[in-house]
């Protein structure tokens, strides 16, 4: 009777044994097929980046190509109207003005006296001791509206902004903590070169002006008159839907 009771107990541990290796051999084909899946999921994102990313290459590169066959239509349209012009004087008048256009619509390289002015942001505040808003020792791209409106207001003829020709389609927006400037990112130190009569530009320094309420908000703010101020040409293109 007592090897039977021992014989019921060995069969009972082995059932239980098998009905655990049975459960826990489910548990791990579900966590393969659910690693396979993820896999194959992470792979289809994966490739899906990989096929933005090859066209926003493309993109880039067709940009760089149109732009490029601008550049050269331009050199030969200056070459034909030398020839043109080179026997008439009415022709010569009419080139002139051309020309002049192109420097006030900004597409050509201009050089002359003005002033520079920097801007950038007070890295020296300690947040945890500023009472008030932290953001008035940043520059804003209201910042950079209001100093290009007084600039043009005080006879500038040329501006840029890091290097970006300012002209008549030029955005200043602000994309959540990056300023943009003709679509393209700037930051700080931020440079703005006026082409003009230094000594009207320069009106943007007195007391009381933008610069100088700038500089007591905390910003870092420099100008400087000069006589050897190079802009360059907008290097965008000029897009009118409405215009006729």
């Amino acid at each position: 009777m007592k090897f039977n009771v021992k014989i019921i107990k060995k069969n009972s541990i082995a059932i239980i044994l098998g009905l655990v290796c049975f459960a826990l051999t489910i548990g791990i084909c579900i966590q393969v097929k659910s690693v396979d899946s993820i896999t194959e999921e992470e792979g289809i994102k994966i490739s899906d980046n990989s096929e933005l990313i090859d066209e926003v290459f493309k993109l880039r590169q067709e940009y760089k190509d149109a732009y490029s066959e601008l550049e050269d239509a331009e050199k030969e349209l200056e070459e034909i109207r030398k020839l043109a012009t080179e026997h008439s004087g009415t022709d010569s008048q009419i080139e002139s003005q051309i020309n002049n256009n192109n420097k006030l619509l900004g597409l050509t390289e201009v050089k002359g006296s003005g002033i520079v002015i920097t801007l950038d942001d007070n890295r020296e505040v300690d947040a945890d001791e500023v009472i008030g808003d932290i953001s008035r020792y940043l520059v804003h791209e209201s910042d950079l509206l209001n100093i290009i409106n007084e600039l043009f207001n005080s006879g500038a003829e040329a501006i840029s902004i890091n290097g970006k020709r300012v002209v008549s389609t030029t955005a200043i927006l602000c994309d959540g903590n990056i300023i943009r400037v003709n679509d393209e990112i700037v930051s700080v130190p931020i440079e703005i070169k006026a082409i003009g009569y230094p000594e009207a530009l320069a009106t943007l320094n007195r007391p009381q002006g933008y610069l100088s309420i700038l500089r007591r908000d905390g910003v870092i703010v420099t100008a400087e008159k000069k006589d050897d101020i190079v802009i360059p040409k907008y290097e965008g293109v000029y897009q009118y839907e409405y215009i006729k």
